[in-house]
């Protein structure tokens, strides 16, 4: 009997000694696949981020949105003026602020803390000094888009949405800095919130000024102006008042006009790099606007566009991932941990782009019901989604590798590649399969992806094949002018 105990007990050891060893082994093979360490790291920081980008964006689109249910002129001025927002005012002034990604996120692994804050001064004067070119380009919207062959009516619209947005512009700006100054102190829980709170209060906005008062279209852009400075000022109190920055924060400094220069070494390329593919996608609104049926053509375009923006959210965040973790790990002097961290953001940024594909490919119908109640519309949209698919999965992996391109302050080698893959090859593309093929948006759409394709390849192989030890900062000579500056 104490025999058959006995050898009953090593049988159960044995068993749960082979239990461990396989979950062990189990393990492993995760870990392999993704460092879920890291992965975890990586996804509180970047959800939130995701939530603040979708909720700030969502601002300026429950406007457009609200109008199109004006009727098909106002949808397709209101859908071109959010998409000329896009071109000159999204692009840029994201662009611009992308500097900070790299000084900011180098600077605070490096611990430089006090230069956090006048990095953001500097960014902040040079948004002011473009805002205010922005603005009077905006002035002229109507014969631009005549100039660019869309149609008067359209033109006419849009430029009246775009004169009553023009305040939101300057706020726009600001909100654009003070996200990547929290950003690379990896502080984004409370941005949420302060996020959320804003759009709540754009919605009810928006649709007391719309439906409820005698201004209509027009009170849609002022809404989405009222809402954007909201956010700025609940930014920046929340900026000049919590203990937490006390070290990055030590308030106005006349020492941000001597930086301004060093800011905008990467603040150009930054702004061309992003300017450079957001152009790319506009491009096609304007194009589809020459197209027959060109009311239908640009709304539709320019809800792909949009659709491709609201899922780009997704990507920024965790893009916003990367470049703080390159940054933070490359000013720590750590470019192993850099690569590591990149490697991660990729596998995350996949998977969470074929979850937002899947809800685009069995949801279409009630996605396009938020633009639209045109039942061509709906149809048309239907049979484009498939093509829209694709674009989403690969600006899923490019926008990551873009933000690893702002960590490693490597925007004027992406500024290259953007011009060559979207403007050689891309548009190109787009403009043959469009005009001189059956194809018409659809072609549009497939020279894109092409484009896409190429800019995803290249920046891929770039980021292999770079020498990630010639980023080590930490032995930089502190005595430079800029020492943070790659």
């Amino acid at each position: 009997m104490a025999a058959s105990s006995s050898s009953h007990g090593r049988t159960r050891e044995a068993l749960l000694e082979e239990s461990d060893i396989n979950g062990r082994e189990n393990r492993k093979w995760w870990k392999k696949v993704l460092d879920m360490e890291e992965a975890k790291h990586q996804l509180l920081f970047s959800l939130p981020m995701i939530l603040t980008n979708l909720f700030y964006y969502l601002i300026t689109l429950v406007s457009v949105m609200l109008v199109g249910h004006l009727g098909d002129l106002q949808l397709a001025g209101a859908t071109l003026a959010n998409s000329w927002f896009s071109v000159t005012g999204v692009a840029l002034m994201v662009g611009l602020s992308g500097a900070l990604e790299t000084l900011c996120g180098q600077g605070f692994g490096a611990k430089e803390y006090h230069m956090l804050g006048i990095y953001l001064q500097a960014s902040c004067i040079i948004s002011l000094i473009f805002s205010i070119i922005v603005s009077i380009i905006w002035f002229y919207t109507e014969p631009i888009l005549v100039l660019l062959h869309q149609s008067h009516d359209i033109a006419r619209t849009a430029a009246l949405y775009m004169r009553f947005f023009i305040p939101g512009l300057f706020a726009y700006s600001f909100l654009q800095n003070m996200l990547r100054f929290l950003q690379t102190q990896s502080v984004v829980m409370p941005l949420v919130l302060l996020s959320a709170l804003p759009l709540l209060l754009q919605i009810v906005i928006a649709y007391a000024l719309v439906q409820r008062s005698g201004l209509n279209f027009t009170g849609a852009p002022a809404a989405a102006s009222i809402s954007l400075w909201i956010s700025m000022l609940l930014l920046a109190l929340y900026v000049i008042y919590a203990k937490k920055f006390r070290q990055t924060w030590q308030g106005f400094s006349m020492d941000s006009f001597n930086y301004v220069l060093t800011n905008m070494k990467l603040a150009l390329p930054s702004a061309a790099m992003v300017c450079l593919e957001y152009w790319a996608f506009e491009i096609l609104v304007f194009l589809a606007g020459l197209l027959p049926n060109s009311q239908i053509t640009t709304s539709l375009i320019a809800i792909c566009t949009n659709t491709e923006f609201v899922a780009y959210m997704i990507t920024y965040g965790l893009s916003a991932a990367a470049s703080t973790r390159v940054s933070n790990e490359l000013g720590a002097g750590n470019p192993e941990r850099a690569k590591h961290a990149m490697n991660v953001t990729l596998k995350l940024s996949l998977l969470l782009g074929f979850c937002f594909v899947l809800a685009l490919g069995f949801g279409h119908n009630i996605w396009i019901q938020f633009y639209s109640d045109s039942a061509t519309i709906k149809e048309e949209f239907a049979s484009v989604t498939p093509l829209l698919v694709l674009s989403i999965l690969l600006d899923a992996i490019q926008g990551v590798l873009s933000g690893v391109a702002r960590g490693c302050g490597w925007q004027h080698l992406a500024v290259y590649i953007n011009l060559a893959t979207f403007y050689l090859i891309g548009l190109p593309i787009s403009c043959l399969l469009a005009f001189k093929t059956n194809l018409q948006y659809k072609g549009l759409w497939i020279g894109l992806i092409c484009g896409l394709l190429c800019q995803t390849v290249t920046l891929f192989l770039f980021t292999r094949r770079a020498k990630w030890s010639k980023l080590d900062l930490s032995h930089e000579d502190k005595d430079k002018d800029h020492p943070l500056l790659i």
